[in-house]
């Protein structure tokens, strides 16, 4: 069965434009007022990941944290029925890893543990490690298609991948959800893949300007609608295919994936919304102002 893809998509994209920029502002409010929640990756601290056999309740781990000399207000306790995770905002020593390690044997004998601690220098270089890479990444990707097209396909689509990038950190940060180390692969993956799905929308737009006219904005705006029309089985295959694999990472994928699962969803989601609705419309407008320069230029002439 074949479907009919013919739409005005750039219509469409004035509705995509006001609710990306309300997504963006809010999530620009959240970044500046909250922040994001980080892991022990990118902030220094403890975190100590316990398996357990059974259920154990904050009530019953708040007297071990306050036995360790520890401020409770800097330490969050995070419990399961099959693992516990407690985060301490300093650096536990030896002393005070055992003696948690032995007091919360007593409520669970066969509790396994995973300590992972990141003091200060190491944090802020994660983090400035991480910032680099997105941005290196975008600069890669910008030289890249400025030179394979033109540079106005490589500008919409830096902007379409940032779009991407902050959504996916927007929402990590409004529903306070973890930002580990995974995250950061998962924004780089979901950078790849919307850049990927982006540039097969510009090639079938390139190839089609050379048997179009291209005299006014309106010939444009057929060979874009018409482009997004040829190449939209095959975008939402490859989003489908994807966006599947990461839901089922999420459910059944362990603890340890599941942040990096979830940013997989949200970007898969916003990536062929974005080489849609963003970068192939803004292409549009950009190109759009080249051809109405030599009509601004032949009325001043005469």
């Amino acid at each position: 069965m074949r479907f009919n893809w013919n739409y005005d998509y750039v219509k469409g994209s004035k509705i995509a434009y006001i609710f990306s920029i309300i997504l963006t502002v809010t999530g620009i409010v959240s970044i500046l007022a909250l922040g994001l929640n980080y892991a022990v990756d990118f902030r220094a601290g403890s975190n100590v990941d316990i398996s357990v056999s059974k259920e154990i309740t904050t009530e019953q781990i708040r007297p071990i944290v306050a036995d360790l000399g520890v401020d409770e207000g800097d330490v969050t306790i995070t419990p399961g029925a099959e693992r516990v995770n407690v985060r301490f905002s300093n650096e536990l020593d030896e002393t005070q890893e055992s003696t948690f390690k032995q007091e919360f044997s007593k409520l669970d004998s066969a509790a396994s543990y995973e300590v992972n601690t990141v003091d200060p220098e190491m944090a802020k270089e994660l983090e400035r490690n991480a910032i680099y890479a997105v941005l290196i990444a975008s600069i890669g990707i910008m030289i890249y298609v400025a030179i394979r097209f033109e540079w106005r396909f490589g500008l919409a689509a830096v902007i379409a991948l940032f779009h991407d990038a902050f959504v996916v950190i927007s929402v990590f940060s409004i529903f306070r959800l973890e930002v580990d180390l995974t995250f950061i692969t998962a924004v780089l993956t979901i950078v790849g893949f919307s850049i990927n799905d982006t540039i097969v929308i510009f090639d079938r737009i390139r190839e089609n300007l050379r048997f179009a006219k291209k005299t006014t904005k309106a010939d444009l705006r057929q060979v874009v609608n018409s482009s997004l029309a040829q190449t939209m089985t095959r975008s939402l295959n490859t989003t489908f295919t994807v966006f599947a694999a990461s839901i089922c990472l999420f459910i059944f994928g362990g603890e340890s994936i599941r942040m990096f699962s979830l940013a997989m969803v949200i970007g898969t989601l916003f990536g062929a919304y974005s080489s849609i609705f963003i970068a192939a419309p803004l292409w549009l407008v950009l190109k759009g102002k080249q051809i109405d320069k030599p009509k601004t230029a032949a009325k001043a002439s005469n």
